[in-house]
Formats: structure tokens, C-alpha cells, sequence
């Protein structure tokens, strides 16, 4: 049974919880268990922990999903080979042929084709909706409505849903409400505290923060839920290797530390951009005329790191925007120490183009990293100009 960690503060959990010093050799750091398959003492006769096969469990994953959970404030955390696997085995579990899913009209478009290309086929219905309004949400549902699927912040025009609220529109439908936690982290945000069913993360993001690992996570205090995800993942094998388990821990242990660096960057280039002539628009929940600023204070520690903005001269001026910058480097993904810059209607949101969770062509998408903040304002305001 996993420690209990509630008490620690977040920072302690991110570095403790999971992590024991290791009761064989005394190191501080979980091993790599780099292994597919483990001894047992008879037919059946498992040693501590469990363990027989990696594709089922592996002690360095193990260390992962207590830490993830722990954080979280979840009681059961799993891990896998990618934030999409984890996505899918969600939607699976969840959902059967004939069910339908509620999902954000600003939604990271990997979400988008996996519903519209590969679950449609399978039978689940989908309805795009502004989660922002509440009863847009509500008027949305259906009797066969099994799922509300949120990201808030949204990926990329970090919109706001209230989590709270619409965790009891999903309780009043039989639904569960999934919240994609990527962009806020645990460390600004905790939706299962909110009313939240499961939780899920594309770890490769901040969680593992040095942009060298692939990974995703559900976590959730369902224990039929937590069963069901279990049972998928060993099925179809979407699981992550040690090395990438012990990647992602390593990096979550100074997750609090980072996201406060993210945040107080994404501040700076904010004010910069507001100033700028060549900026039509910005979009950040930290300002106080967004729409969902109100909300976002309420349920979230700080505003976190991603930036999205428009300028002036359309798709072609964004693109040459997102090519003069010498700091921020052209690249998709998000949430590494490193700054990036894209521009999503070409790159992470194509999936997107003709439906109705296409954004601006002249958008682009900043993940603001933890450099000097003075030298990310200069790069962005020599692109611009």
C-alpha cells in the first residue's frame, strides 16, 4: 500500500512520495528496473510488490504512479507510453458504441482526431462545445452522454472552464468529467479536488519538463475507473518503459520550482506583448480583462507558462514572426525549460483546419521556459520587428 503522503506540502511529495530510499541498497533514488519479467518462487509465488511481467507492472513505474497520484491528490495514478495512449484507454474504459462524449470547442487537436477519426468509427458521438459557459455544457447533454472532456487552461487559446461547475453538470448527467491537466500542472491546480472523476496528463509537458521523454498519466480516486484503466493498458500495452519512468519522476521533483519561473516569465513577455503595435491580441488567464480570469484565480496557484497572441498581417506574418526568433525555437510540444514558438493552424492544431475547433491563422503559441526573462522580451520584440 502507498505511503501517505496528504500531509506533506507539494514540493515534499514531488520529491518524497513514491521515492523511498531504496531498502536493499540505501539509494536515494528509485533504480531503474530495466527488466520484462521477474522471478517468482513457485507457480504463482510472487516476491514483494507483486511483480511478474513489465508490461503489468515495474517498480520504477510503480515509483512514478504513487508520485503522480500523490500530487494529484489522487488515490491511484497509472502511466503510460504517451499523453494519446492515456487518452484513449480513457475514452475506452469510459465510453461503448452509441455513448457520447462533450468535448471543448478549443480542444488540443490530438483529442479532436482521436475522437473524430478512430472513436467515431467505433460508434461515439461527439459535440464540441464552449465549456466556458456552463449551460452550453449543460444544454449538451444527452441521455447518452458518458463523458465531459475539458482542458482548462485550453490548448492554444488557453480558455478557462470551471471545473467545479462542471463537475456537477456531469454528476447530474451520470457522466464523469475528465479535466487534461497538462498545461496548469498539479502545482496550479488540483481538479479532482474540484469534483473532477479522473485526471489526465501528458507528462512529455511540464511534468517531465527537459523535453527527453514521452509519457501520459490518469489519476483518479475511482477505484472501478482505476481498474478499468489498469486492465486496458495491460491489454493493449500502452505502457511506458522504466527509463522513461524514472525521466519523468526526475523531472517532477522540481516541478513547483519551475512552474513558478514559468509563470513569472510568461508575465514579462505578456507585458511585452500587450505593448507591441504588431500584436492584435493576446491570450493569457493571468490578465484581468480575459474572460475567464475570474475563474481561472479561483481554482488555480498562478497562470503557468503558455502564451498564445496574434498579429497583424495574417498567416504569413505569423510565420515570419515564428522564424526570426533565435531563443525561442520553432518546435512543437510545450512545457520544457526551453522556450518554444508555433504556429498552431500549420502545426500541433492541422488536424483541426475546416472543423469548428480551427483557430486564427495568424495565431502563434509560446511555451515560455525559464531562461532570463529580459533576453525572451528582447527575442520576441526583434522578431516582431
Amino acid at each position: 500500500m502507498a505511503e501517505d503522503t496528504s500531509r506533506w506540502g507539494f514540493d515534499t511529495r514531488a520529491i518524497h512520495a513514491g521515492q523511498r530510499p531504496d531498502p536493499r541498497t540505501g539509494s536515494v533514488i528509485v533504480p531503474i528496473y530495466a527488466t520484462s519479467t521477474f522471478a517468482q518462487d513457485g507457480v504463482g509465488g510472487l516476491r514483494e510488490g507483486g511483480y511478474e511481467y513489465s508490461r503489468t507492472a515495474n517498480p520504477t513505474r510503480t515509483a512514478l504512479e504513487e508520485a503522480l497520484a500523490s500530487l494529484e491528490g489522487g488515490r491511484h495514478g497509472l502511466a503510460f507510453g504517451s499523453g494519446m495512449a492515456a487518452a484513449d484507454i480513457a475514452l475506452r474504459a469510459i465510453t461503448r458504441p452509441g455513448d457520447h462524449v462533450i468535448l471543448g470547442g478549443d480542444a488540443y487537436g490530438g483529442t479532436f482526431r482521436l475522437l473524430d477519426k478512430v472513436m467515431a468509427l467505433w460508434g461515439v458521438e461527439y459535440t464540441t462545445v464552449d465549456l466556458a459557459d456552463v449551460e452550453a455544457a449543460r444544454n449538451a447533454v444527452r441521455p447518452n452522454t458518458k463523458v465531459i472532456w475539458t482542458e482548462t487552461p485550453t490548448n492554444p487559446l488557453l480558455g478557462i472552464a470551471d471545473i467545479a461547475a462542471l463537475a456537477q453538470v456531469a454528476a447530474g448527467a451520470g457522466a464523469r468529467l475528465v479535466v487534461d491537466n497538462t498545461f496548469a500542472t498539479p502545482y496550479l491546480q488540483s481538479p479532482l479536488g474540484l469534483g473532477a472523476d479522473v485526471v489526465l496528463h501528458s507528462t512529455t509537458k511540464y511534468l517531465g519538463g527537459h523535453s527527453d521523454v514521452v509519457g501520459g498519466a490518469l489519476i483518479t480516486s475511482d477505484d472501478t475507473l482505476q481498474e478499468q484503466f489498469a486492465f486496458l493498458r495491460n491489454t493493449v500495452g500502452a505502457v511506458p518503459g522504466p527509463f522513461d519512468a524514472f525521466l519523468t519522476m526526475r523531472g517532477a521533483k522540481t516541478l513547483g520550482l519551475r512552474m513558478e519561473r514559468h509563470s513569472d516569465n510568461a508575465e514579462r513577455v505578456v507585458e511585452a506583448l500587450l505593448g507591441h503595435r504588431k500584436v492584435t491580441k493576446v491570450y493569457y488567464p493571468g490578465l484581468a480583462d480575459h474572460p475567464g480570469h475570474e475563474i481561472a484565480a479561483k481554482q488555480m496557484r498562478r497562470f503557468g507558462g503558455m502564451v498564445s497572441f496574434e498579429v497583424t498581417g495574417g498567416e504569413e506574418a505569423a510565420l515570419a514572426v515564428a522564424a526570426r526568433t533565435k531563443l525561442f525555437i520553432l518546435g512543437e510540444s510545450l512545457g520544457g525549460v526551453e522556450s518554444l514558438i508555433e504556429h498552431p493552424g500549420k502545426m500541433t492544431h492541422a488536424s483541426t483546419v475546416g472543423s469548428p475547433l480551427q483557430v486564427p491563422n495568424d495565431l502563434l503559441r509560446l511555451s515560455v521556459g525559464i531562461e532570463e526573462a529580459t533576453d525572451l522580451v528582447q527575442d520576441l520584440l526583434q522578431a516582431l520587428d
